[in-house]
């Protein structure tokens, strides 16, 4: 098998793996009458999701030799900054919460191994984009406004998808703002470090130079 035919596998692998996990979630959570809105309002399952269309094009793109683009780069670097984030807040934040009726091993992959296998892919096949501060901004755009999502709605319905960003217990809004602020800081040195990373590997490609 030939480091491409490699990376190929492991991208479809792990990206069909996550959307058949969600899916699975998913229709359990249909199944016992939940909202179907707050199943998606989970940062978590977007970003699972997210991260696997991701993959799953990653790897088309290989199997018809296209080159990738700052485009593309860019949305990757996206993905794998979410994921990574998904699994350092999980592990401080969550780790022993009642996860209710998820799945362990669901709970497993979208919380542990697919976040080291975004970050593990990128790291293998770095971006060919020189990525900078431009690009480390555009991808806090999707998680400040997913918290003005879930901010909004939840002082509406008054559901939260994690008990950090309800102001009920937290001490209130204060309380909810110390949270997002840390959680942004989060997102800004997981971008830097994913990034620079990224920028140091970029011209010496594990797939695209062979």
């Amino acid at each position: 098998m030939t480091k491409r035919s490699m990376l190929i596998a492991l991208r479809l692998f792990f990206g069909v793996l996550a959307l058949v996990a969600i899916g699975k979630q998913f229709a359990i959570h249909v199944q016992l009458g939940f909202n179907v809105v707050n199943f998606f309002s989970y940062f978590t399952n977007l970003s699972n999701l997210f991260a696997a269309i991701v993959l799953i094009v990653g790897a088309f793109q290989l199997i018809t030799h296209r080159q990738p683009s700052a485009v593309t780069d860019l949305i990757r670097g996206m993905a794998v900054v979410n994921m990574m984030v998904v699994g350092i807040v999980f592990s401080v934040l969550l780790r022993d919460v009642d996860m209710g009726n998820l799945l362990p091993w669901v709970n497993t992959l979208l919380h542990y191994i697919m976040p080291i296998a975004v970050v593990l892919e990128w790291l293998l096949q770095p971006p060919r984009t020189k990525l900078g501060v431009k690009h480390l901004l555009l991808c806090q755009v999707f998680p400040l406004l997913y918290l003005v999502y879930v901010l909004i709605r939840g002082a509406i319905v008054g559901w939260y998808p994690y008990p950090f960003l309800n102001p009920a217990n937290v001490g209130g809004y204060s309380g909810v703002a110390a949270y997002v602020i840390g959680i942004i800081v989060v997102f800004v040195i997981a971008g830097w470090l994913l990034f620079t990373l990224g920028n140091k590997l970029k011209d010496k490609p594990w797939i695209l130079s062979k």
